[in-house]
């Protein structure tokens, strides 16, 4: 099924989101929680429990995963563009990851390597309350995870959304044989500026399979920085058409 009629004017939304402060920047004080959302746990697919937060509704599930050193907090702004798009969202902390207070507390060691097992977790767990078609989106190493578990057997997701994705951070790659499984559509985000992220992006468009696209932006931004910054407006409206595209199995 297709998520809800957009009932948001897309450039109001963008110009509410360049607002928001990045969660990961110093000093800078957390954004509320999701609108409606509710904090949950769930096993990683190795059994790490993990903490998070499901918000909206519907059959379409949207899995958001966070970068590095961020944690869950840092995608709740866009989460609630996404539920005003229909989605049920989830957002989660890494295992290790435990920022406190309402944005939870995930079990585990800082073990990066092996995040891509948090992500098949996510999905189980979104499929579990109720979402036929899911999709993921992850920033920087959250989006390389986001690959890897796309490739898996029976991951079964329609779409991959990145942004700043590397090919490899600390142990965690996307190499030529994880991408080439990775048959669902992928759209690759990143910065001119950032440093390496662009190079990385054009790397995992060539080393994957279609469909797949490749949008490299005007912007010194990393990750989930880029919904906050100068093109916040161009990105959420990249990702909302791309999802909104794949949300129909």
């Amino acid at each position: 099924m297709r998520p809800a009629t957009r009932r948001s004017v897309r450039g109001l939304v963008a110009s509410l989101l360049v607002v928001f402060l990045p969660a990961c920047g110093g000093g800078a004080e957390p954004p509320d929680p999701p609108a409606g959302s509710t904090p949950v746990s769930f096993p990683s697919s190795d059994g790490v429990e993990l903490e998070g937060r499901l918000a909206g509704g519907g059959t379409v599930g949207v899995v958001l995963s966070h970068m590095y050193p961020a944690d869950q907090s840092s995608w709740w702004p866009f989460s609630d563009v996404l539920t005003d798009e229909g989605y049920l969202v989830l957002t989660y902390n890494s295992r290790g990851y435990c920022p406190g207070g309402e944005a939870g507390c995930s079990e585990g060691e800082k073990d990066i390597e092996e995040i891509w097992r948090d992500v098949l977790g996510a999905v189980s767990f979104v499929r579990s309350r109720g979402a036929e078609t899911v999709m993921l989106v992850g920033a920087s190493m959250g989006g390389t995870a986001s690959l890897i578990a796309a490739g898996r057997e029976g991951a079964g997701v329609s779409a991959v959304v990145t942004l700043s994705a590397p090919t490899s951070f600390e142990g965690l790659a996307a190499g030529p044989e994880a991408l080439a499984a990775v048959t669902a559509a992928k759209l690759f985000i990143a910065g001119v500026g950032d440093g390496a992220a662009a190079t990385s992006a054009q790397d995992l468009y060539e080393l994957s399979p279609p469909p797949k696209r490749l949008e490299v932006l005007t912007t010194d931004d990393h990750g989930t920085d880029i919904l906050s910054g100068n093109q916040a407006g161009p990105a959420q409206t990249l990702i909302l058409d791309y999802l909104h595209r794949y949300a129909s199995p």
